[in-house]
Parts: C-alpha cells; structure tokens; sequence
C-alpha cells in the first residue's frame, strides 16, 4: 500500500516562498494522479492543485493560480508543491493525496476522488 508524507511547511512572511514535498513509500507512484489540498482553521478542507500521473498536465484552483506550481518526479516518488508570493490567506494545514489510474492522463479535483491522504504540514503566512 503507497504511503504519502508531506514535509516542507513552516512559518513564514506574506511574500515569502516555500516548497511542500510529498513522498511516496509502499509502491510507485507513476500510475498515480495526485493531488493537494488544505484546510484552513475553521473552513472546509479546499482543492489547491492537482497533477496528472504523466505530470503533463495540471490544475489550479483560482486563488492560487500564478502563485502556485504543482509538480512530481516520479523517477524519486516524490510530488511537489511549489508556493510563491504566500498571502496569509493561504494559512493552512496542507495535505497531498493520490489515486491510482488507469491512464497517465487523469486529473482529479475534488477530495472524494482520492484515497490515499498524507497526515498534512502546516503552513503558516504571517502578515
């Protein structure tokens, strides 16, 4: 069973850039659609970014488009988030998750899509 473990989150200023990793264990991760999202304190956990298993193709949810680059490197099992320009509206605890798929092309955005979830990294944007 594929494993997810999200590092990389940390208190920073508004401004300020971080990169979110998310390791994968237990199997490879090529057949693989991923995912990330978060949860603000007191909201509904939201869709940021998703990524197809090829890595071809991507997707934004709006308040991070332009800011935000999803990314994967499945020769190390690893996705990546790319976060510029944090606001400290993107305060959250941010998650990774994945599905397998039959076909390199798939891209998913809602949570209910996925089934493996990593345990989350909080990130913090001060302003």
């Amino acid at each position: 069973q594929v494993q997810l473990v999200e590092s990389g989150g940390g208190s920073v200023q508004a401004g300020d850039s971080l990169r979110l990793s998310c390791a994968a264990s237990g199997g490879t991760i090529s057949w693989y659609a991923m995912g990330w999202f978060r949860r603000a304190p007191g909201k509904e956990r939201e869709f940021v970014a998703a990524i197809t298993g090829s890595g071809g193709s991507t997707y934004y949810t709006a308040s991070v488009k332009g800011r935000f680059t999803i990314s994967r490197d499945n020769a190390k099992n690893t996705g990546y988030l790319q976060m510029n320009t944090l606001k400290p509206e993107d305060t959250a605890v941010y998650y990774c998750a994945a599905v397998a798929t039959l076909g390199f092309n798939s891209i998913f955005t809602t949570a209910a899509e996925y089934n493996l979830w990593g345990q989350g990294t909080q990130v913090t944007v001060s302003s």
